[in-house]
């Protein structure tokens, strides 16, 4: 489940970066032409807003998350045992 949704907000991510692109290099608004201004296109603008809170609190998660892991000394008093 959690690798389907980063596949999705990679995916939605990605949208939104060339949309942003095409907006500034051409003026063209790609999510507007396709879904015209109303409330879909809310939603897609919504959903890669949110893939984009979701990918940055994996990464902080990946790179701040402690691993779970004995001491040393506390590891080789289990084995014994």
């Amino acid at each position: 489940m959690c690798h389907i949704v980063k596949k999705i907000a990679w995916l939605l991510v990605v949208v939104g970066a060339l949309n942003w692109g095409l907006v500034g290099f051409f003026n063209f608004n790609l999510v507007a032409f396709l879904l015209g201004t109303g409330i879909a296109a809310k939603i897609v603008y919504c959903l890669v807003g949110l893939s984009a809170i979701v990918l940055v609190v994996y990464k902080i998660k990946k790179y701040t998350g402690k691993k779970h892991r004995m001491p040393r000394s506390k590891a080789r008093r289990k084995k014994r045992r």
